[in-house]
């Protein structure tokens, strides 16, 4: 499975077709064996709400894995750094070039991300639809 990233995940709710499913991801060393001892082990729980029309046949609280192919993993993060700071560097560079000072300039640009940040959240629905993510029981 080359083309795709999963995660394995236990069932939090269910509510209709929707399917919320905790994920901790955590960082390479935090499987370490001495990874208690050590400062830089980190971990995150993540809900993830997934779309299913079968979601009758998981129970809250079954391990699953969650997956989504690799292009809709590579426009989330474009959508949501890439672009970003592309927006944020062309805005500072030009504020500095027409002889803004730094200081302004950087507050412009973290301004400029704003109506960005806005505008995905309104295309909550649209995006939702697009990056799609799939659920199976772990055998």
């Amino acid at each position: 499975m080359g083309n795709s990233i999963s995660h394995p995940g236990i069932i939090d709710s269910i509510s209709g077709e929707m399917v919320r499913v905790r994920i901790t991801q955590s960082s390479a060393c935090s499987a370490c064996k001495v990874a208690s001892y050590c400062s830089s082990t980190e971990s995150k729980e993540k809900l993830i709400d997934v779309k299913c029309s079968d979601a009758s046949r998981f129970a809250v609280g079954q391990k699953v894995t969650v997956s989504t192919d690799t292009v809709n993993g590579t426009k989330a993060v474009i959508l949501a750094f890439a672009i970003p700071a592309v927006l944020l560097m062309a805005t500072i560079a030009g504020c500095i070039c027409a002889g803004l000072p730094e200081a302004p300039a950087a507050l412009i640009g973290i301004g400029v991300l704003v109506p960005y940040y806005l505008g995905i959240y309104f295309m909550n629905d649209t995006l939702t639809k697009e990056l799609t993510f799939t659920i199976s029981s772990e055998a």
